[in-house]
């Protein structure tokens, strides 16, 4: 496989917080280059170096809280991240339903950025559908952190599609605040019943499309598959497989 794909570990969650370090070599064995962190379950930044060199398996990035940026913890933050060789910091979403709360937000991360940055760790958000909706106030969440910060996206291009927003084109709108994103499948929202998540190729969102747009711009692509369908190793095994087909 030519294309070089990443992993969210939140796709099989059912396994890391059981065995982190078996998580990761299984997901090095089914091809995937590199794993995007959330949560560490209480293990040491040394203990997660070394797993990630005994598999061979790089780090593209973690999703990691908001908070734990705040000026009196990130010095720890920095450390830890620093050592394990994480290059991004992404905040998974956060309740910023208000624009006091954005606000708060904002401070935190324009405050935590050129601090991170300066360590070489990039700053990050990861949406998910509800950032852009239209709120009381006239505008969107998302819209906001674009205007108040100059945190990079990790775009979500199922979310975005569930959102009804043009996956590709918001690609291309915020090029220049992205350099990974989200590969996900599913079927979007409607009549009441909410999105349904899938493994690659198996939904109805534009994978190939984000893929060879992602390939055009050059970002990363990290996979997300939610559902656990039996289990997280099986349906990031059918992801893989999707992927390697395109290519075959």
């Amino acid at each position: 496989m030519s294309r070089e794909y990443g992993l969210q570990l939140y796709s099989v969650r059912d396994l890391t917080g059981e065995d982190l370090e078996l998580a990761i070599e299984k997901v090095a064995a089914l091809g995937y280059k590199y794993v995007e962190f959330a949560g560490f379950f209480g293990h040491s930044a040394e203990e997660v170096r070394a797993m990630l060199d005994k598999h061979n398996i790089a780090i593209s990035g973690t999703h990691s809280p908001l908070f734990d940026l705040r000026p009196s913890n990130l010095a720890n933050v920095i450390d830890y991240h620093k050592k394990i060789g994480n290059p991004r910091y992404i905040i998974p979403g956060c309740d910023l339903s208000t624009l006091e709360k954005i606000e708060e937000f904002a401070s935190i991360v324009n405050y935590a950025q050129p601090i991170l940055a300066a360590e070489g760790i990039k700053l990050g958000y990861h949406n998910h559908s509800h950032e852009f909706v239209v709120m009381p106030w006239g505008s969107t969440i998302h819209s906001e952190i674009e205007r108040r910060t100059n945190i990079e996206f990790e775009i979500d291009t199922f979310w975005t599609f569930n959102a009804g927003i043009d996956s590709v084109k918001i690609l291309e709108k915020l090029k220049d605040r992205i350099s990974v994103i989200h590969l996900k499948d599913g079927f979007r929202a409607h009549d009441g019943e909410g999105a349904k998540g899938m493994s690659l190729g198996s939904g109805e969102a534009p994978v190939k499309a984000v893929i060879d747009a992602a390939d055009r711009m050059g970002f990363k692509m990290v996979v997300e598959s939610e559902t656990l369908s039996p289990t997280g190793i099986e349906e990031v095994t059918r992801c893989i497989n999707y992927l390697n087909s395109l290519e075959a």
